[in-house]
């Protein structure tokens, strides 16, 4: 039979100094509930503690002391005095069980002001390291015609699969029910003025100029870019990547430019497949919902359509295509190795390359419209 010798936590006041208490006995996880009770049922107005007589300290009984501390408003490094033997749990145990509340958010016009600038420069840093990641990108291209034995075709092939052949329903199916939706906004407007017919010219200028690559450029910017963040974002948390470098291997070879290689390849190609189904959304309104017969149709569309509304509309369509795999790669490579670093990324990777989509449109449409074309 076993006796426990282990002794109940007890807290005195020190009869020479009544603002000092001393702790004695076990503060240990067994006796957690009496460690409670004992702190509870201290004296008031205590402002030095001593543990040195403590037998057996652990953690539980650390935790409660800083509790206790922290709701007396004490200070818990020069209140309390430890054994020798315990300082090193005590600091251990400070260091990990940082309990402070949360920094509330400011409110005002600083703080506001303070937000503003920290975002502006989290936005500069971010197209800093894209125009970096581009120099870089293009240099490795231009590299590729000394090196030919670096390009990787099996990858590039897979990637224009992936960013192309299987987008082509989705495009098709959008722009085809976008521009039936142009041709029945048009149509309401042109006939008060009995000028139903120009919804051809309505729906062939937009579509060729801007709708076909904006629309492409906009899901290819949230299919494409987050797929390619995430991808290379899960090689960064496996440290594939790594592995690649320490096989003397560059990733940008490997990851980047069949990526950026087949999405310039693979846009140019959808937009024009977006500019038929559009044109071809234009024309079922037209000759089911306008009474405009689809011979009519034709004809009018091919004697007021230009080549140059094509063109302007198709030579976007690259500068989109570079634009979404160079921000969707970047954002991969700078995963930080957790999944919830992956998942802001990858939110990140769209919202970039969205809202740059659409920001260049409109200046490509301003300029455009400048220069005449």
């Amino acid at each position: 039979m076993t006796v426990s010798t282990t002794h109940a936590p007890e807290i005195t006041a020190d009869g020479q100094a009544p603002s000092r208490l001393r702790l004695s006995g076990c503060w240990t996880l067994e006796h957690a509930i009496q460690i409670s009770e004992a702190l509870k049922g201290a004296p008031e107005g205590a402002m030095q503690i001593d543990a040195s007589g403590v037998e057996r300290l652990d953690s539980v009984g650390v935790l409660q002391l800083m509790r206790y501390a922290r709701r007396h408003e004490l200070d818990f490094d020069t209140a309390f005095t430890f054994h020798d033997s315990h300082r090193a749990l005590v600091s251990a145990i400070e260091d990990v069980a940082d309990e402070r509340p949360k920094k509330k958010r400011e409110y005002g016009f600083q703080a506001a002001l303070a937000r503003l600038g920290f975002a502006v420069t989290d936005n500069w840093k971010e197209v800093l390291a894209l125009v970096a990641f581009f120099g870089e990108t293009l240099v490795k291209m231009l590299r590729l015609f000394k090196e030919p034995g670096r390009f990787r075709p099996t990858a590039t092939v897979h990637h224009m699969e992936q960013v192309g052949l299987d987008a082509v329903p989705l495009i098709a199916l959008l722009c085809y029910l976008v521009g039936a939706v142009v041709a029945f906004l048009g149509s309401t407007i042109l006939k008060d003025f009995g000028a139903t017919i120009f919804v051809v010219e309505l729906v062939s200028i937009a579509f060729l100029r801007e709708f076909g690559v904006l629309l492409t450029a906009i899901v290819l910017a949230g299919r494409t870019a987050s797929a390619f963040t995430a991808q290379i974002g899960a090689m960064v948390s496996r440290e594939e990547v790594d592995a690649i470098r320490t096989l003397g291997m560059d990733p940008i070879d490997l990851l980047v430019i069949p990526r950026v290689l087949a999405l310039l390849v693979m846009l140019p190609l959808l937009t024009f497949i977006a500019m038929v189904a559009g044109l071809l959304g234009g024309l079922t309104v037209g000759a089911y919902g306008l009474d405009i017969p689809p011979q009519q149709y034709l004809a009018r569309m091919h004697d007021t359509m230009q080549l140059r509304h094509f063109l302007v509309g198709l030579s976007k369509a690259p500068i989109f295509a570079l634009l979404i795999s160079l921000i969707g790669c970047l954002e991969g490579l700078q995963v930080e190795g957790t999944a919830q670093s992956v998942g802001e990324r990858t939110t990140s990777s769209v919202v970039q390359a969205i809202s740059l989509v659409i920001v260049l449109d409109a200046f490509f449409a301003i300029w455009f419209m400048e220069m005449g074309w």
